[in-house]
């Protein structure tokens, strides 16, 4: 039997708790950067040596929360976590009385190891994540691979319910079970249109043949860009090396070497908004990948109407630019109804509104991403007459498909996911083309894209806030 800690890492109002079960040894917790390094660390639970100490730390422990203030707190997580351990105190004693019965019978200790082990499943270690107020996403955490700080931001990997996952300040960027719903979702829309806004049909070549993208550090926005095969040139800029080199090492499923040093593929470390005022280089495709909007995050700037107005310069004739825009829920919580408080917030409806004073067509749309906790939105932008936003809602599924057969390649070198949901176990070789390389994104699936629901689109009329430099708006 064991007691549970946590360990709370506070970043611009987020959460990430790590739930440990550990024996409380001198009333000592195990530190979290001693599970750091290029082995993985087990959350199995820990042996029964020391029990005594550990309920005598535990007893000592309580008492002195129940003098304080967060003690009295029942909404503390801390308490929940000791308050509720009695159960578990009362099982490593009845455990440490065993364990010392044992010099005089072995037998009886032979017979207690399954209820040990049985005491030791109740406890695990957990991720906890907060998802917007009042909501938090709670699951196993099965080991953590990676943790540590760069200078822009934390950097995790962890093996969670959604397999391994990608956690920078807090908040999970993607994880195994579904990031190819997100990055799928993220590209192919957009490198679509660009292809028809190009004038060329499925049996030419043509655009997109050049595409930025800000941030991707996983790889696997690069990766999906890479599976059209007329793009000639990617420009990857990403601020934090770390997150580059971590996901090379730990998820190489995202792309890995095989798309880092891909021979189509510039890596460029730096500001995203620095690189792109520095260059006068056009592209048909902007894609930006960047994390949320957080207040003191790396990537506010990047969601500003100032920003929107650079990229813009940077785009060819018939170009596309399309970003991740944040929570998108079915039917909006009344914590994002959007009453302009300065509250942190969902930044749905001011990412399309404020790209909508920069572009002629601003077209949100959005895709269910399990691992995110909810609905995620994406706002696509370009310029063009009128009619062409309802054409890229309504481009036939035949559309999407012959396009998917006559573009879309395998990149050569990237792993398969070895964890994957039913509906996509099915093997990749690398030989596959078209509809057999991608996993979400097919023509039924773009329609389905962009039929936001009617609660979501009504909340999004009655938001007109704008978001720039002198006043940025910030996600929860």
């Amino acid at each position: 039997g064991q007691t549970s800690v946590q360990t709370s890492m506070q970043s611009n109002h987020k959460t990430m708790m790590l739930q440990f079960p550990t024996l409380l040894l001198a009333s000592v917790a195990l530190p979290l950067n001693l599970v750091e390094g290029p082995d993985v660390v087990s959350v199995r639970a820990v042996s029964a040596i020391g029990v005594a100490v550990a309920v005598d730390a535990v007893d000592a422990s309580r008492s002195a929360l129940s003098k304080s203030h967060r003690y009295k707190n029942p909404t503390n997580n801390v308490f929940e976590t000791i308050a509720n351990s009695e159960n578990s105190v009362k099982s490593i004693r009845n455990t440490s009385n065993e364990v010392k019965g044992s010099n005089n019978n072995k037998n009886k200790v032979k017979n207690t190891k399954p209820n040990i082990e049985s005491q030791r499943a109740k406890a695990s270690f957990r991720y906890v994540e907060d998802i917007a107020p009042g909501l938090k996403l709670d699951m196993d955490l099965h080991s953590i691979l990676h943790t540590s700080t760069s200078p822009v931001q934390s950097v995790q990997v962890i093996d969670s319910y959604f397999g391994r996952t990608l956690v920078t300040d807090g908040k999970t960027q993607s994880a195994e079970h579904d990031e190819f719903v997100y990055h799928e979702s993220l590209v192919h829309p957009a490198l679509f249109w660009s292809a028809h806004l190009s004038g060329r049909d499925a049996m030419g070549s043509g655009a997109p043949k050049s595409v930025f993208i800000g941030g991707g550090g996983e790889l696997a926005t690069a990766r999906e860009v890479l599976r059209h095969n007329t793009v000639e040139r990617i420009v990857m800029v990403d601020i934090d090396p770390e997150v580059i080199e971590v996901s090379k090492k730990y998820l190489p499923e995202w792309g890995g070497d095989a798309v880092a040093d891909h021979p189509k593929v510039e890596y460029v470390v730096g500001d995203v908004l620095q690189y792109l005022d520095g260059s006068t280089e056009t592209f048909d495709a902007v894609i930006i990948d960047v994390s949320d909007p957080i207040e003191a995050g790396p990537a506010v700037a990047l969601y500003t109407q100032e920003f929107y107005s650079l990229v813009s310069k940077r785009m060819n004739k018939h170009g596309v630019f399309v970003t991740q825009a944040g929570s998108a829920s079915f039917i909006p919580f009344a914590h994002s109804s959007l009453e302009g408080e300065g509250d942190e917030d969902t930044c749905f409806s001011p990412i399309k509104n404020t790209l909508a004073t920069v572009f002629d067509h601003a077209i949100p749309y959005s895709a269910p991403v399990a691992s995110f906790g909810e609905d995620w939105g994406f706002v696509l932008a370009f310029n063009g007459p009128e009619a062409d936003a309802r054409n890229l809602v309504d481009l036939s599924y035949e559309t999407i498909d012959d396009l998917i057969e006559d573009r879309i390649e395998t990149v050569p070198g990237v792993p398969e996911h070895k964890f994957r949901s039913i509906g996509v176990k099915r093997a990749i070789t690398g030989d596959e083309t078209g509809s057999d390389v991608l996993k979400h994104y097919d023509g039924v699936v773009h329609r389905r894209l962009f039929a936001l629901s009617k609660p979501l689109r009504e909340a999004m009329k009655s938001d007109d806030r704008v978001m720039t430099e002198a006043n940025p708006i910030f996600m929860y």
